[in-house]
């Protein structure tokens, strides 16, 4: 087929269909005319191999309520877990030494209306069938992305909930019993992220961190604020931090990066140092997305978000990400951000994975101009958010939270490796073990 484009001129709409021709006719001329298909058998249940592998992710989708699992390397989805009426999407925490899942949910007893019941419901890692649930107080907070409203402690025996009503609290609950222990009352504090074996910290409207011990048992026995480190109305931080053993790192609007150690008794800010040059921040360059750090934990590299716009933009998704090195403090890379709708329009036109490292597609004349008049046509939607996996080969997945489309990456070389298949309606917070 040959396209005449001084006849097509500059129709947006002649465009497209080119776009789609491209796209669905290759799949067209490869279908048989005619195919006799098996009998479905019905109520099978697959069983997963044992705990995630390193380069599994979970994909939040909030418009379906629900986390869908896919293996990074084969794209191919491994299944999902339903939760209750959130908004904030189904995050998964995974305990690697009891083989379970943890979800916060929220439900109702006439399905949309009625008594409002919070539990936090244990899956089974092997058949995601569900293996028990906890009833927690009704008051769990919610928000669309979702980060830090639940918290797995580091040996796996406690779970705790962030309640907001607008009073601030945490609902602990004992893994091991399988029970509701306490609710320990914040004030000025919200979200809660893990800092050790029995100890969690929450960011406070003061600027500062507190740091809460738990006893054996799961209750309180110690509260600590470390010195103020930010401020919440000059340059806040995000709350959408990213671990690195005893560390913390959040970003503030600005684009400045805070380390926070909570190894210690006290949580310890250190110096915060920018992720955007001055003449950056003039050309409009700032931190944005609903999960926009990362970090590989192995090499000491930090992923970041990065898009050009104004003040209140902190949540448009980014055109790039730029990577740099924690110990000296400075940036190794930049990748673009390539346009997710080409391989998210391909799997749902014809319902396969794109794969660069494909060796009948790698490099071919119709991934080409697939690419070229799709990029031509259709604008680049950009990432809402990203995550990286701990091995020694890493991944770095990007999503769109708009159109649930996620692309696979190569997180040391930044080159894409294919796409996932279609991950549902939107796609949210990403998940890796």
């Amino acid at each position: 087929m040959v396209l005449d484009w001084r006849v097509m001129g500059g129709s947006w709409l002649m465009r497209a269909a080119a776009v789609l021709t491209a796209l669905v006719i290759p799949g067209v001329l490869s279908t048989p005319c005619r195919a006799e298909l098996a009998p479905e058998e019905q109520f099978q249940v697959r069983t997963l191999a044992g705990l995630p592998t390193s380069h599994w992710v979970w994909v939040a989708d909030v418009a379906m309520q629900r986390s869908t699992l896919f293996d990074g390397d084969t794209a191919e989805m491994l299944g999902m877990l339903n939760g209750g009426y959130n908004v904030r999407g189904v995050r998964p925490h995974i305990s690697h030494t009891r083989g379970e899942i943890y979800v916060a949910e929220t439900v109702y007893d006439r399905g949309h209306r009625g008594r409002r019941i919070d539990m936090v419901t244990i899956y089974d890692t092997t058949t995601l069938n569900v293996a028990g649930e906890v009833e927690i107080p009704p008051k769990s907070a919610d928000a669309g992305h979702g980060v830090a409203l639940a918290a797995l402690l580091d040996d796996e025996r406690f779970f705790l909930v962030f309640n907001q009503t607008p009073a601030s609290s945490v609902s602990v609950v004992d893994l091991e019993t399988r029970s509701f222990v306490t609710e320990i009352d914040t004030p000025g504090c919200a979200l809660v992220y893990s800092a050790g074996p029995r100890r969690f910290f929450m960011l406070c409207g003061n600027g500062k961190a507190m740091l809460i011990e738990l006893d054996a048992a799961g209750r309180e026995t110690s509260r600590a604020e470390g010195e103020a480190f930010f401020d919440s109305v000059t340059d806040p931080i995000s709350e959408k931090g990213a671990r690195a053993g005893g560390s913390w790192f959040f970003v503030s609007f600005d684009g400045n990066l805070f380390e926070l150690d909570v190894s210690g008794p006290t949580p310890v800010p250190s110096e915060p140092w920018p992720l955007i040059s001055p003449s950056e921040r003039e050309e409009g360059w700032r931190v944005g997305g609903t999960q926009h750090l990362a970090v590989h934990k192995a090499t000491r590299r930090l992923y970041s978000l990065v898009h050009k716009g104004g003040p209140g933009s902190h949540k448009d998704p980014g055109e790039e990400i730029w990577v740099y090195d924690l110990d000296d403090k400075r940036r190794l890379s930049r990748i673009p951000v390539g346009n997710v709708l080409i391989p998210f329009l391909r799997t749902q036109l014809l319902g396969t994975v794109t794969k660069a490292d494909d060796e009948e597609t790698e490099g071919s004349l119709l991934d080409g101009l697939i690419e070229t008049l799709a990029n031509w046509v259709l604008p680049n939607p950009g990432a809402h958010s990203i995550a990286v996996t701990q091995d020694d080969e890493p991944l770095l997945f990007m999503s769109n939270g708009e159109i649930g489309a996620v692309t696979v990456h190569d997180a040391l070389s930044g080159g894409q490796l294919r796409a996932l298949a279609p991950t549902g309606v939107t796609a949210g917070r990403l998940v890796v073990p």
